[in-house]
């Protein structure tokens, strides 16, 4: 079996053509980020190619937009330029393959020329169905008073196509499966298939205090990702000493929404390298991911790998990763006072805490990581290759 994969950037694509790589599937991936940036990604130089001429410039216009005051418009206009022309190359020079696994939104005219040569196209997506992510999300910010950059109309045409077009769609989570059914993509073509975690970069690197309850979040400081509920939860929760430290870039809004709000006891500790990740993780008794909307949230595995129990929204991959009431606890969105009740029965029983923390520890071992990961894929690739 031959595979090639497509993506924007990097993302899960690569941690994915590692494990092909190791079984002889991988033909080639094909990035628009530029080899400087790949090399650390552990797949052989030969196997890979790149389109870095739109990416690469708007990645630098990004990371100096405070200073460059680039209009949203513009940088939108720029992503779908990336997007339409990185597709474009890699359909005027793909080889023939038994499969192509492309990023969704990326893999249009790919994906033609590899079905038309009579492979198979993987769509991956790595979140709820485009249509329904600009739904919830609109819906949520305008609760907050805000108004959310509505998702490029191009963009959601050209991922629908590929929906349509493609002969699977490989996604993260029940939850994000669940969306594509709601929103009229016929079950049996969505396949769900959880990330798997790197082991041996997230470990348990100390314990939380004896005399301090920590509750961390980590990701982008977003109403995405529930931080209203959050920020209430902690309110609520009755302990003496507590401290909720908020790890990741901050949205916009979200700065805006903080500055009303009573910030007693919370941490807001900006972005952090992967080493002092763990250790904070180590350190916190729970890891909170109450999203409205997330595919999948990688973090939560990371977590468990380091002792903290989790307690994430049912619009997550929580409900594929661990069981309710045994290595976390599962909320429905938009509901701080199940975020709370469940951080106030591990606030006030050590015993409870401990045996949670050990069984998600347990637990994300038992996951496979990556490896199962790339097994899981592969499986479906020689399912679909060999119809």
């Amino acid at each position: 079996m031959h595979v090639i994969e497509s993506v924007s950037g990097v993302f899960w694509q690569f941690d994915l053509a590692r494990e092909l790589v190791s079984r002889g599937y991988l033909k080639r991936i094909y990035s628009s980020f530029p080899w400087q940036r790949l090399r650390r990604e552990g797949v052989p130089k030969e196997l890979v190619r790149t389109f870095p001429w739109v990416h690469g410039p708007w990645m630098m216009i990004n990371r100096y937009n405070k200073y460059l005051r680039i209009p949203k418009h513009i940088n939108r206009q720029i992503l779908h330029a990336n997007i339409t022309l990185f597709d474009s190359w890699v359909a005027s020079q793909i080889e023939e393959c038994d499969a192509l696994v492309g990023l969704s939104g990326s893999a249009l005219k790919t994906g033609r020329v590899v079905q038309s040569r009579g492979g198979k196209h993987v769509c991956d997506r790595g979140s709820s169905h485009i249509r329904y992510q600009d739904a919830i999300l609109n819906e949520e910010y305008a609760k907050w008073g805000f108004s959310f950059a509505t998702i490029d109309p191009r963009v959601i045409a050209r991922e629908e196509s590929e929906y349509h077009q493609a002969d699977a769609i490989f996604v993260p989570s029940g939850f994000a499966q669940r969306s594509f059914i709601e929103m009229g993509v016929a079950a049996e073509k969505v396949k769900t298939i959880p990330y798997g975690v790197r082991l041996e970069r997230f470990q348990r690197t100390g314990e939380p205090p004896k005399d301090f309850f920590n509750v961390m979040f980590a990701g982008t400081v977003s109403l995405r990702k529930g931080i209203p509920y959050l920020l209430e939860a902690f309110r609520m929760l009755r302990h003496p000493r507590k401290r909720l430290r908020l790890v990741g870039p901050v949205e916009a809004e979200t700065r805006s929404f903080l500055k009303g709000q009573n910030l007693d006891g919370v941490e807001i500790l900006g972005r952090m390298s992967q080493p002092k990740l763990a250790e904070y993780m180590s350190t916190s008794h729970v890891l909170a991911l109450p999203s409205i909307e997330d595919g999948f949230g990688l973090v939560m595995a990371q977590a468990m790998a380091c002792g903290a129990v989790i307690v994430s929204s049912e619009n997550t991959g929580g409900p594929d990763l661990y069981r309710n009431g045994t290595e976390g606890f599962i909320v429905p969105i938009r509901s701080a006072e199940a975020i709370a009740q469940s951080l106030q029965e591990l606030a006030e029983d050590q015993a409870l805490h401990q045996r949670m923390s050990e069984a998600a520890m347990a637990r994300v071992k038992q996951l496979g990581g990556w490896h199962d990961y790339g097994e899981k894929c592969a499986n479906h690739l020689k399912q679909l290759t060999q119809a």
